[in-house]
């Protein structure tokens, strides 16, 4: 829930090829978690294959952050190549639900943060 990729225009005075800043869905032979709070396998598998993967195949992807030093790669590239989104849905779910990833040990209290804009116990205001 709550991610958001930014796509830029195809217009003749934008750049080309296109550019989309997938966040945290799409990474560079990845794609985000999908064990926090309201995430879902799902929805995930779903939006990319949906949304993204409608792009032009040689738009630039720029995700939110890469673990191996990698900053770009393209959607052709990733259409052939992730090792995840490149399953059918059924097998991508199988994937994400098996990960068994270590539990971030701020996730309780990083994800409702980042959802209120990193607001935290406000108290609210008297009429």
């Amino acid at each position: 829930m709550g991610c958001v990729t930014y796509v830029t225009g195809d217009g003749p005075d934008q750049p080309q090829p296109r550019m989309a800043f997938t966040g945290d869905a799409l990474l560079i032979r990845g794609c985000g978690r999908t064990d926090f709070q309201g995430g879902s396998s799902q929805q995930l598998y779903k939006s990319v294959h949906s949304q993204i993967f409608t792009l032009p195949k040689e738009t630039f992807l720029y995700p939110a952050h890469d673990y191996k030093g990698f900053s770009v790669t393209t959607l052709g590239e990733e259409m052939l190549y992730n090792p995840c989104l490149t399953k059918d849905e059924e097998t991508f779910k199988n994937i994400m639900e098996n990960l068994n990833l270590a539990y971030p040990k701020m996730i309780d209290v990083a994800v409702p943060a980042n959802m209120v804009c990193g607001l935290q116990d406000l108290e609210p205001k008297a009429n």
